[in-house]
């Protein structure tokens, strides 16, 4: 009898056991795959999972496998016999300092450790200038000569940018009468002002095409780049000899960069990422006009009425017109792909 009522208990345990089972399983699908557990459930949970062992954690643990609630229990056991210690020595450096240190380190190349420590005398802040050359150290910045000899291209693009030009090709694809075909456009960005031009876009950017667009940019008064004394430009076979004396004829050096880095020139992709994402990757073009178009209304929308967050979330060459005007206007461009909003008289 004893016997009967033994095995009835264990089936009917192991009834609940899988109805627990599944009951957490269910729960877990509603919490989703990246749930997180707080530091207290993770101590009840080692602590009942150590006592089980993995053998019955492996058949039973439904939350998180075996091995992970071994772990916060071998993590609670080290917690438990690290022991905090009186500190010694000098008091560590406020994380004030130390950011100030990193950003006088940086935005001054050619400054010591005694010059930062001046700096930062004045500001009412005095330490050892050791400290200085540690905190320095810990970051990876090295001593003002090792800095002195290294000028990061950021650092180069805002030395010169005023008269530094980016250009770069993108693609879009076009409908045609013989199916898609690709078009190639070509622009022009200035670095500091962002100003942007677009040449008429091509599906064959040729000798011919290319030594165009290089008259257009440098030979004449009112080109694009009449001002500037240098264009970058990647490595592509487009840039043609002609091209390129075309423009050195008309004071313009071109300065090619490393393959494979685009962060040499990061304002360009970033255009092609907004004109792409705001304009043509939302619209289907039918033929070379449809692409023109697009093109035209997204350069007068980008000059003129886009917000630039990397110039103070300016416009570039804004319209005048009344701030005190009683409506708000919305001018559309593209069927309202793009949106302007501003004020009218009434």
């Amino acid at each position: 009898m004893a016997s009967l009522l033994a095995g009835w208990l264990n089936r009917e345990q192991q009834k609940i056991f899988e109805y627990l089972q599944e009951e957490n399983r269910v729960l877990k699908e509603q919490l989703g795959p990246r749930f997180r557990l707080s530091d207290d459930q993770r101590r009840r949970l080692a602590a009942k999972g150590k006592a089980l062992g993995r053998r019955l954690l492996e058949e039973f643990a439904t939350l998180v496998t075996p091995d992970t609630i071994l772990r916060w229990h071998r993590e609670l056991i080290a917690k438990k016999w690290t022991y905090p210690r009186g500190g010694t020595g000098r008091p560590p450096v406020s994380a004030e300092i130390e950011e100030l240190v990193l950003r006088m380190a940086e935005s001054n190349p050619r400054w010591g450790y005694r010059r930062i420590q001046g700096a930062l005398a004045n500001l009412g802040h005095r330490i050892a200038p050791n400290t200085v050359k540690r905190i320095l150290k810990d970051h990876g910045i090295e001593p003002a000569p090792g800095r002195r000899r290294k000028t990061t291209w950021a650092q180069f693009l805002r030395s010169h940018w005023e008269t530094l030009a980016g250009a770069d090709f993108f693609t879009t694809e076009i409908w045609t009468p013989a199916g898609l075909v690709t078009f190639y456009v070509f622009f022009v960005i200035q670095l500091k002002t962002r100003r942007v031009h677009i040449s008429t876009p091509t599906p064959n950017p040729d000798r011919v095409f290319m030594k165009q667009v290089a008259l257009d940019l440098a030979a004449f008064d009112d080109s694009f780049l009449r001002s500037y004394s240098h264009l970058i430009i990647d490595g592509d076979a487009k840039y043609t000899r002609e091209f390129r004396d075309i423009l050195k004829e008309n004071d313009v050096d071109v300065v090619p960069i490393p393959p494979k880095s685009p962060n040499c020139n990061p304002y360009y992709e970033r255009f092609v990422r907004s004109v792409k994402e705001e304009c043509l990757d939302r619209l289907i073009l039918f033929g070379r006009s449809a692409l023109e178009r697009a093109l035209r209304e997204y350069r007068f929308h980008y000059l003129c009425e886009r917000n630039h967050q990397g110039l103070g979330n300016q416009l570039l060459d804004p319209i005048p017109h009344d701030l005190d005007g009683p409506n708000v206007q919305c001018r559309e461009r593209l069927g309202g792909l793009l949106r302007y909003y501003y004020r009218a008289a009434a």
